[in-house]
């Protein structure tokens, strides 16, 4: 059967279990789509490098090695600008901001979360993780590295830096792209693509809150926006994004005094990391001061 058929058939079958678990055992329905919910999707693209190879290095979260990659020597302040890819995503996503930023001068960090690209497994074991191990590794690759001058992360790393922020992590300016506002809506989404309903859902939002031991409001980042000490922020995402959408950054903009929004048009959730006008707006707001706070502006298509 080609592949394509293949992952078509599986699909409706997911969907069919999990309307049949919905009727008539939500609650084994509930922890089958919470193991899904923590499972690592399958990072494409890894052959296709855009730099050299960094310095390699590896330091240690939760007993387990975090491997990432450095450039550039930096402007001898000990500063760092640290790079965080999204869920199921590897460092190698954004090698085409890394190396534009490396060749202006500063020094830039790069690395994969556990269970993600050429780390090990997390606490969960293979292929899977969470937000919180996000967090904590790019804490302690912070530490390791020295203070982040800025941090630009990509989808659910967005999400894991303004945790690691209110948590007390100190950067000096945030770049998010294309990130999720609030992970309760999604949960709705991802029963709908699933096939399940209520029942479920309800469930394994218990379930996922008592496996990370917080509620999922606590990744709510305009309401951590209000909480703490907030650096400057630009945001940029993709009109179309069919993985988070738009509105959450614009939804972030309005609760990050502040903040810019760049909006894209047709570049969608991961060839937006790419495109050479929204590599010189990231680039550009890390190296100098931001003129233009709360004015949105748009990159063409």
């Amino acid at each position: 059967m080609p592949s394509r058929r293949l992952a078509a058939f599986q699909k409706s079958t997911i969907v069919r279990s999990f309307g049949l678990l919905e009727r008539v055992a939500p609650s084994l329905g509930a922890r089958w789509a919470e193991r899904l919910w923590f499972t690592v999707p399958r990072a494409g693209g890894r052959r296709d490098r855009l730099v050299g190879p960094g310095r390699p290095f590896r330091v240690q979260v939760h007993g387990r090695a975090v491997a990432g990659e450095i450039w550039g020597e930096g402007h001898g302040d000990g500063l760092a600008v640290y790079l965080v890819h999204g869920w199921g995503g590897w460092r190698g996503q954004l090698d085409a901001i890394a190396g534009p930023l490396a060749e202006a001068g500063h020094r830039v960090v790069a690395f994969d979360a556990l269970s993600h690209g050429d780390s090990d497994p997390g606490p969960s074991g293979p292929g899977r993780s969470n937000a919180l191990e996000l967090a904590d590794a790019l804490a302690a690759v912070v530490a390791a590295n020295g203070p982040a001058a800025a941090v630009i992360a990509h989808s659910l790393g967005a999400t894991a830096t303004a945790y690691a922020m209110r948590d007390g992590l100190a950067v000096g300016r945030a770049v998010f792209v294309a990130p999720m506002a609030d992970p309760l809506p999604y949960t709705h989404i991802f029963a709908s693509r699933l096939g399940f309903g209520e029942r479920v859902r309800n469930r394994m939002v218990r379930r996922i809150e008592r496996r990370i031991g917080l509620p999922l409001s606590t990744f709510d980042v305009p309401a951590m926006a209000r909480s703490m000490a907030i650096p400057p922020l630009l945001l940029v995402h993709d009109r179309h994004d069919a993985e988070t959408g738009w509105s959450d950054s614009d939804t972030i903009a309005h609760a990050w005094p502040g903040a810019r929004l760049v909006t894209t048009t047709g570049l969608g959730h991961r060839r937006i990391l790419r495109d050479p006008t929204v590599v010189a707006e990231v680039t550009g707001f890390v190296a100098r001061p931001v003129t233009r706070a709360g004015a949105a502006a748009r990159v063409p298509s």
